[in-house]
């Protein structure tokens, strides 16, 4: 049985327990046993966290301590799996960029706030979104600073509407990477809970948590 830790904090806007017990759900269902916490206070303990096989965070605008950073980084790096979506991973510890490095990425501006906007599937020969085609959210369309090395699962354009000089950005909204022998999968969907009644969001997110699993 697969050894999974959610754990959920920080900014309340983006509903963070319940988005947690959403997919802790999801794997509950695919046979994982999970810990699911209010506190970073795991990342405390390097050893007790490489023994997890993945790691679910969702903590929006926090803070986290250089030891608790390291340790993180470390156990993803020995092997242990870190996936999230949103404000949750993507803009977790906006002071680290060691860790936004291990992310692949960092939110920067969502021009508009919720508005309607397209995912496009770029790699739909990749398990984690295999049969799903381009679909439509009503939400927060991310711009982001991402890693160049990301392999990119998705991708939406911006029109331009909001701020002119954007129009036709093509900017990555999912993607998969690794740091050292930990796997790494990120999706910037998933602002609130009802996000998640988009069936292809939380589809591709619960492969993405199982593909990141050790």
């Amino acid at each position: 049985m697969k050894r999974a830790l959610f754990t959920w904090g920080g900014w309340e806007g983006h509903e963070p327990e319940a988005c947690a017990n959403h997919f802790a759900k999801q794997l509950k269902d695919h046979n994982y046993d999970i810990t699911l916490v209010d506190s970073l206070e795991p990342y405390d303990d390097l050893e007790s966290l490489k023994q997890y096989d993945l790691i679910c965070q969702t903590w929006t605008m926090s803070e986290i301590s250089d030891q608790r950073e390291q340790n993180l980084l470390a156990a993803v790096q020995a092997g242990t799996g870190f996936a999230g979506w949103h404000g949750g991973m993507g803009d977790s510890f906006r002071a680290n960029p060691n860790y936004q490095f291990m992310v692949g990425g960092q939110w920067v501006a969502h021009p508009g706030d919720i508005i309607d906007y397209k995912v496009n599937i770029t790699r739909p020969d990749d398990p984690i979104v295999d049969g799903l085609s381009d679909f439509a959210m009503h939400s927060e369309q991310y711009y982001m600073h991402v890693d160049p090395g990301n392999e990119v699962l998705a991708t939406t354009t911006f029109d331009g509407s909001r701020m002119a000089w954007l129009e036709g950005t093509v900017m990555p909204v999912v993607w998969k990477r690794r740091w050292g022998e930990g796997k790494i999968f990120y999706s910037a969907l998933g602002h609130v809970l009802s996000d998640f009644e988009v069936v292809e969001a939380t589809t591709l997110t619960t492969r993405g948590l199982i593909w990141a699993t050790r």
